[in-house]
């Protein structure tokens, strides 16, 4: 039986506050397509993704399916996929879970993450036996890429054409298999250690770059916080809950607001005039700055998008956009759009 690992509060993290605010805005609104986290060893990636499980949200599911389909999912699919796993479709049975986050190791297979098909029984028989991979896990929830610019080729492609599709396909000697794989995804990285594609790198709506705390106060809360957690986790826990829950429920009153929040065409030429003055290519840029200046709102609790969103979300959604000339680091771009706040986009 696999044992319980003690997980470290979201709430308890110290600082780093544009790291924290980066996934939360992803949980309420995961149409914006993730977050890339850039930072030194130490700085608590990792901590903070896998702590975001205790403040997740509830969804429907149906019960015991590796698919992770919602209840609302049209028949056939549900039928199609059942047959996959060589079960008979029945009355479908409805729990209601939190969203998972899914780990992808830096070294699983391409069989690990897309998952495998019976090649033998599909030429035979003609019937398709599926072993769901960590893209199945991974469907309306977070998918968690640690060390995200060490992935192997092949899966950063079946990653980019997951991402895109919002499908995941098996294939094998001629022989197919698709189901639903829509994900937000989460990857942390330490620049140090080699940057990303540029096709990847773009496929991640936010992006954050953090460092180590200076503050002395902060450095020294981290230490006593750690050293409590170790010395009792559930003690540690129970004493953060109050916070957490608070938390879960901001999350879930913006989740309630975000189809209400309302913009001006006046705030649109803001965020278009930024993009261009910055040199961002595409329109991706454009839109994600919007949808990140809606949740923002939505996370104040306010239904209508103010100039404040705009400056903040453009600070989250540009580092990674602008365009870089030889040598120059993402974080020199997060200089530039703050210098443009400064001066005003017009």
């Amino acid at each position: 039986m696999k044992k319980n690992i003690p997980v470290y509060p979201f709430a308890a993290i110290v600082g780093q506050e544009r790291m924290k605010l980066g996934l939360i805005l992803n949980i309420i609104n995961p149409t914006l397509s993730g977050v890339l986290i850039r930072g030194e060893k130490g700085t608590a990636k990792s901590t903070a993704v896998r702590a975001l499980a205790d403040i997740l949200p509830e969804i429907e599911v149906i019960k015991g399916d590796p698919f992770q389909l919602s209840p609302d999912e049209d028949d056939d699919t549900i039928r199609e996929l059942s047959e996959a796993l060589g079960r008979k479709t029945g009355p479908l049975e409805v729990e209601s879970r939190k969203v998972k986050v899914v780990e992808l190791p830096v070294g699983a297979t391409e069989d690990r993450v897309v998952g495998s098909l019976d090649l033998e029984r599909a030429l035979k028989s003609g019937e398709k036996r599926v072993e769901p991979g960590l893209l199945a896990a991974a469907h309306r929830g977070i998918l968690y890429v640690d060390e995200v610019n060490l992935l192997d080729d092949h899966v950063v492609d079946v990653l980019l054409d997951s991402a895109a599709m919002g499908v995941n396909t098996i294939e094998r000697e001629g022989v197919s298999f698709a189901h639903p794989a829509q994900f937000t995804l989460v990857g942390t990285m330490n620049p140090e250690e080699g940057e990303l594609r540029p096709q990847l790198l773009d496929r991640f709506g936010l992006c954050v770059n953090i460092e180590g705390i200076l503050n002395l106060d902060d450095r020294v809360s981290v230490m006593e916080r750690r050293a409590k957690f170790e010395d009792d986790p559930a003690q540690f826990n129970l004493s953060f809950q109050k916070e957490s829950q608070e938390l879960t429920s901001r999350i879930n009153r913006a989740r309630e607001i975000l189809p209400k929040v309302t913009f001006t065409r006046e705030l649109l030429v803001r965020i278009a005039k930024f993009c261009l003055e910055v040199g961002v290519d595409g329109h991706r840029g454009d839109i994600i700055i919007l949808k990140a200046a809606k949740t923002l709102a939505a996370w104040n609790g306010r239904e209508e998008i103010e100039s404040q969103d705009v400056e903040k979300a453009a600070e989250l959604a540009l580092p990674h956009r602008v365009r870089r000339q030889p040598l120059m680091e993402i974080a020199d771009n997060l200089d530039k759009i703050r210098k443009m706040r400064t001066q005003g986009a017009g």
